[in-house]
């Protein structure tokens, strides 16, 4: 069975049979990490989105393990030109890896890249699925509630589903309870609180107030590994 490992802010290794994910490796600079880039082992690096916290050291990754970037189609264009392996996707497309299956899903948020001049755009954000090994693991990415995580849970059986609570960009933990209600997920899990001032929230409260809508709820401690 896969087993996931919070690495910090938005950042997940996800440990499979035939290979290893990680999503979002925010570690160089991130005060909340739980390691550095150079301690990650990857086939696979999943990007949801252009912002420095979730881009972070994905390019660096991809490059030292040989592994393969799995992200929308601007940002993905954006690591190859910097040298990295790329798959290409965008949103609602799926596609059939050797470890399993990856499918992106809208997210409510941005992808751009502070440059010296100015914004670097890199397309539309996204959060994904992965289905592998008997489970379906879902990475919000950064976004806001939307009423179609409905559809995406009446479409996909999720085991865990890993969900933004910090507010300000993202949902807080009451717009994140009701996106568990609406997904329907096995388990949810906490991600994106807590590195700056501005997205402080606490999970516990996230994972008592899902209890008491009859949700599974777990905060994973930094560095925490959960096996599904």
């Amino acid at each position: 069975m896969p087993a996931i490992t919070f690495l910090g802010h938005g950042a997940f290794l996800v440990e499979l049979e035939k290979a290893r994910l990680v999503i979002d490796p925010f570690l160089s600079g991130n005060p909340a990490a739980g390691c550095g880039p150079e301690a990650v082992e990857a086939d696979y690096v999943l990007l949801t989105h252009g912002h420095p916290d979730h881009l972070g050291d994905g390019i660096e990754i991809a490059r030292r393990c040989g592994a393969t970037i799995i992200a929308p189609f601007e940002l993905a264009t954006h690591c190859e030109r910097q040298g990295a392996r790329v798959h290409a996707m965008h949103i609602g497309g799926a596609h059939d890896f050797p470890f399993g299956r990856v499918k992106l899903t809208i997210a409510f948020h941005g992808s751009g890249l502070p440059v010296e001049d100015g914004i670097l755009y890199l397309g539309n954000p996204c959060g994904f699925l992965v289905i592998a090994d008997g489970a379906t693991v879902y990475h919000a990415g950064d976004t806001g509630l939307f009423y179609d995580m409905k559809l995406i849970g009446e479409m996909n059986r999720i085991d865990v589903a890993l969900l933004p609570i910090g507010g300000n960009f993202t949902m807080d933990a009451d717009d994140a309870v009701k996106a568990a209600e609406l997904l329907g997920a096995g388990l949810s899990v906490p991600m994106h609180y807590g590195t700056f001032d501005v997205i402080k929230a606490d999970p516990a409260d996230f994972v008592r107030k899902a209890a008491a809508r009859g949700l599974r709820a777990k905060a994973l401690a930094v560095g925490e590994r959960l096996v599904l």
